[in-house]
């Protein structure tokens, strides 16, 4: 049976394998040009799981990271603490609002082919519950809606492994060619 207890404990060892891969690649981080060319979004993504490329610096600093892609899909992993606070006690919203946009950037990511980038336009962020020091973990899970050459929109929930909804949000996000430089060495 998956009791809450059971599914945390389940989290754990998966945050506890990604964060070795991660410390033991190229650590935080942007990837430079040559390390993403010719990659798709999705390989992109699943490289950063490798840690073959860098990841974000930002996770760091608010005690999240990535713990699953797929196609169309990113599931984020936080571990909301005092220092995310606002002053009367619960998680300030901006935490939530950064989570959420994580999962919900990245699954869009997934969703680039080589040579195409994204950007958050819109999002909307909906707190139906605090988050306090007793919950542990909680899952930002994105899944895309809608994926075109202009637009991509998505969705993600928060959740406890007490499957307890803490937000929801949505995305509309800018699609558009990247212009990197060419890679050292090659010509134009």
């Amino acid at each position: 049976m998956n009791t809450p207890t059971n599914l945390l404990t389940q989290w754990l060892n998966e945050e506890a394998q990604i964060l070795q891969a991660l410390n033991a690649g190229a650590g935080p981080g942007v990837a430079r040009p040559e390390q993403i060319a010719g990659k798709t979004g999705l390989e992109q993504m699943q490289a950063m799981l490798r840690g073959e490329i860098p990841h974000a610096a930002i996770a760091h600093t608010l005690d999240f990271l990535v713990i699953g892609i797929g196609d169309g899909e990113a599931t984020f992993q936080g571990t909301p603490g005092p220092q995310h606070f606002n002053p009367m006690g619960s998680v300030h919203g901006g935490w939530f609002a950064t989570l959420l946009d994580s999962a919900l950037g990245c699954a869009v990511h997934t969703k680039m082919p080589a040579g195409r980038g994204y950007t958050t336009a819109e999002l909307s962020v909906n707190i139906v519950k605090a988050l306090t020091p007793k919950v542990q973990r909680v899952r930002a899970i994105g899944k895309v809606i809608h994926c075109g050459r202009q637009l991509a929109t998505a969705e993600a929930k928060l959740i406890g492994p007490d499957g307890t909804l803490y937000a929801h949000a949505t995305t509309t996000c800018l699609v558009f060619e990247l212009k990197h430089a060419p890679a050292s060495g090659a010509t134009t």
